[in-house]
């Protein structure tokens, strides 16, 4: 029994074990919410990541219904049992062909006016028409496109054109594919336009916030490669590419062996550089450094700026 006198004893200010678990608690289920949601979505960008890389066009018109009559379709056979469909031109006599490996988006018919310029000047030109692309059976991946081109220039060496009369191009992702291609089959020459050092330093510049090195398949090592091009290398970048940023690009070209040379546009961007001339400067380029025409050299064409 309490004493009138007696003072009561306070209640203590520390809150009860119970009223911390449940603070901890209502602090720690956001954070494992945003765990988990992170969680996912690596998971789905490593599940769906071709989806992110490769943009192929369905539809597939023909060369003449693409403004291009002058191309025909071939069907080329895989080391892995596929059939694909390119669109090839000859050569004129002592001319060279132009081996274009396009971007990762579309397919032969939306990129054929690129070779345009080239089938003007005479040169031949075989368009790699990817796995999965356009109407072609497969599916993209980096072995997979590697293998196209490797039939796209076994069907040249079996039309009589000689190696070193195959220059091969390659635009934005076929850079990729062309360094690959270049390092283990030595042609004539290289054009690069908008290369990278790999699809993972692009990636990680856009998906800063994943760990890209880790979760990408199709890493077209271009840096590491392209130190076994002996073969002249052209680099062709725009200033103002917001997709390819043009710093990459320069690395890449630092790597490469002479000779070599990097052509600027201070205006360029992404897959507009044939609006700034860059067709002229690969002709330029090839002119100076294969046999043309059972010549020599370009003549009057100003080289372009080495960087």
């Amino acid at each position: 029994m309490t004493s009138p006198d007696s003072t009561p004893e306070p209640e203590s200010e520390t809150p009860s074990r119970d009223a911390f678990g449940t603070i901890l608690q209502g602090l720690l289920w956001p954070v494992a919410a945003g765990l988990g949601g992170y969680a996912a979505l690596v998971g789905a960008m490593y599940t769906m990541q071709r989806s992110f890389m490769y943009y192929p066009h369905p539809v597939m018109t023909s060369p003449m219904a693409s403004g291009m009559p002058e191309m025909e379709e071939v069907r080329l056979s895989t080391s892995d049992g596929l059939t694909v469909t390119s669109w090839y031109t000859p050569p004129r006599p002592g001319q060279p062909t132009v081996l274009y490996c396009h971007g990762n988006a579309g397919n032969v018919a939306t990129r054929a006016f690129k070779v345009k310029p080239f089938l003007n000047h005479g040169y031949g030109a075989l368009l790699v028409g990817y796995r999965g692309y356009g109407t072609n059976q497969g599916t993209p991946s980096e072995t997979g496109l590697n293998a196209d081109a490797t039939a796209a220039l076994h069907y040249l060496l079996a039309q009589g054109i000689a190696r070193t009369q195959v220059v091969i191009y390659g635009e934005s992702l076929g850079t990729g594919v062309a360094v690959t291609l270049a390092s283990e089959h030595h042609p004539g020459a290289v054009v690069l336009e908008a290369p990278f050092t790999s699809a993972v330093d692009v990636a990680r510049r856009t998906y800063w916030y994943l760990p890209v090195q880790h979760l990408m398949r199709d890493r077209f090592d271009s840096l590491k490669r392209i130190k076994e091009i002996g073969a002249p290398v052209l680099v062709l970048h725009g200033e103002k590419d917001g997709v390819v940023p043009v710093d990459l690009g320069r690395q890449l070209f630092a790597a490469a062996q002479e000779p070599k040379e990097f052509a600027a546009f201070p205006e360029g961007m992404h897959g507009n550089l044939h609006e700034h001339g860059s067709a002229e400067q690969v002709m330029a380029f090839i002119e100076r450094h294969l046999n043309v025409g059972g010549g020599g050299g370009g003549g009057s064409h100003e080289p372009p700026v080495t960087l």
